[in-house]
């Protein structure tokens, strides 16, 4: 039903694991966790434009918190006019809610995209999404998880992340690690192996998480952050989410937690690069300000010349 996202993210994934393995080789757990490294880099790089609108259209919003405040105020008792007003307000500033969440908005299928991907090279996960009876490893190593081949496969079950496989995950059924296996060989890892590379990742990836909320809220007017609605999600935004990512994370695929961490990361770092630009930005323009005020303003101990009105001009004009 999403194969318009799934094959997409697959085949950035490939791509990028095709780079990789040219230098660590194919069966490299490295590999193809840089892999879903680059294809965060990847997907954040393409949505770095309607990023930056996004903390513009934030920024606007809170410049035009006085205005929308007043319209509330005038038209409390008249939904009706309030929203047309408000469109109103929008349409004159040149900016669209929707453009505002459509980064967020993009990454969701993204992330849902990668999750089903790398589940799918996983015996159970892989039988259940095709609607399919079970799989034995010998069937899953012949088959192919959309633009991945069959030896694609291979490699990826044969490949280790600190000795754990990159889809296992935590509370993952003890039956389903046969899928990592050859046909025979006897269980190469065992539950508290991937506790030990997946818990630091979620430890990570909730911190990072609070920060970035912190760092956004931050940036939040007075009077905006001290509104009931505001307060609720300052609350969801900093302890909520985070605290989600680390109930989620025992039955997330280490993969996903990589993606995670890494896409925070980036959103860390591209807050910081975005809002100084934005506040340099605005210090030039006050500076131009102070600039023209300076250049219009009587040098000191000149007597400022006033202008005369075009009465007062016709009138000398008649005296002479």
């Amino acid at each position: 039903m999403l194969d318009f996202v799934y094959y997409p993210v697959s085949g950035v994934l490939w791509v990028w694991h095709w780079v990789f393995s040219q230098v660590l080789g194919p069966k490299s757990g490295f590999a193809w966790a840089l892999s879903v490294v680059a294809l965060v880099c990847t997907i954040r790089a393409l949505l770095y434009a309607p990023a930056v609108r996004q903390i513009r259209f934030m920024r606007k919003m809170q410049e035009l918190q006085p205005q929308m405040k007043a319209i509330q105020a005038k038209y409390g008792k008249d939904r009706q006019r309030q929203a047309l007003e408000m469109q109103k307000l929008q349409q004159e500033h040149g900016f669209n809610p929707l453009l505002g969440c459509l980064p967020m908005l993009l990454q969701i299928p993204v992330f849902i995209g990668l999750y089903h991907v790398l589940s799918s090279f996983n015996r159970t996960a892989g039988a259940f999404f095709s609607g399919g009876g079970s799989l034995t490893p010998e069937q899953n190593r012949n088959t192919s998880n959309y633009v991945f081949s069959p030896a694609d496969v291979q490699s990826f079950l044969e490949s280790r992340f600190f000795g754990v496989p990159l889809s296992s995950y935590i509370l993952e059924p003890a039956a389903s690690f046969d899928a990592f296996i050859r046909a025979g060989s006897a269980v190469e890892f065992q539950r508290w192996q991937i506790a030990l590379v997946a818990v630091p990742l979620m430890i990570i990836a909730s911190v990072a998480t609070h920060m970035n909320s912190r760092a956004s809220l931050s940036r939040q007017p007075a009077d905006v952050a001290e509104q009931p609605q505001a307060a609720m999600m300052r609350v969801m935004s900093l302890w909520v989410f985070p605290l989600g990512v680390l109930i989620f994370g025992w039955a997330s695929p280490i993969a996903l937690l990589l993606y995670w961490v890494s896409n925070n990361a980036w959103t860390y770092g591209q807050q910081h690069l975005v809002f100084r630009k934005i506040d340099q930005e605005d210090e030039e323009k006050k500076l131009q300000a102070i600039q023209r005020r300076a250049a219009n303003a009587p040098k000191p101990g000149v007597k400022p010349v006033r202008k005369k009105s075009q009465t007062q001009a016709s009138s000398d004009s008649e005296d002479e």
